[in-house]
């Protein structure tokens, strides 16, 4: 196989950041300002869109290696085995369709239709057969946006492992597919909101 690859925005990650950096700048601002009430009542504020922005912006992602897929989404992050994986679609963002339901990329967005106004044809000779419908090329699977290169990664290993023949006798090592819920993360963001919320009306 090809090892492992992470996937994540751009765009995204330099929003994130740029947001962190003003959040860190509002708590320094407080802190020179030297007074402990305003420091409680304002900083739960600039930790909350900082840490929105990490949780929202930063940490999805698609993670793609030899066992299968993880989406990493805000709330929750599904691990799908190759075996499972029927179908990709992009229509709306990254999407895979398996044995166990459909499961949606937040760090794989689709573009809008204007993307495939300036596709380059020779970028797209490399591209899988799935990767169109009716013999056209969907603005989701364009080289180049979030949601093509995630899906042109997973339907080219697909590919290779049918053809291999890996995928003749296919067996699912569960009867679901394993989630799990940021129970922490959540519980975080839940308290920020609180405590901002708290502090506006204090």
């Amino acid at each position: 196989m090809n090892g492992s690859i992470t996937l994540r925005p751009l765009f995204s990650r330099i929003v994130a950041v740029t947001i962190v950096l003003m959040a860190i700048a509002a708590v320094i601002s407080l802190v020179v300002a030297g007074d402990s009430a305003t420091l409680l009542r304002g900083v739960a504020g600039p930790l909350l869109a900082g840490y929105a922005a990490w949780m929202i912006l930063w940490q999805p992602a698609v993670h793609i290696s030899d066992g299968g897929v993880r989406l990493e989404n805000v709330f929750r992050s599904v691990h799908v085995s190759w075996p499972a994986i029927q179908r990709v679609d992009t229509k709306w963002s990254l999407t895979l369709y398996t044995a166990f339901g459909s499961f949606a990329a937040w760090a794989a967005p689709a573009p809008g239709r204007h993307s495939q106004l300036s596709v380059d044809p020779a970028n797209t000779r490399h591209l899988p057969d799935a990767s169109y419908v009716g013999g056209a090329l969907r603005p989701g699977d364009v080289p180049g946006t979030a949601s093509g290169d995630a899906a042109t990664i997973i339907r080219q290993r697909l590919q290779s492992l049918q053809e291999a023949g890996f995928l003749d006798d296919a067996r699912l090592e569960s009867p679901r597919a394993p989630v799990r819920f940021h129970w922490v993360r959540i519980a975080v963001l839940a308290a920020l909101v609180v405590a901002t919320v708290a502090s506006a009306i204090s």
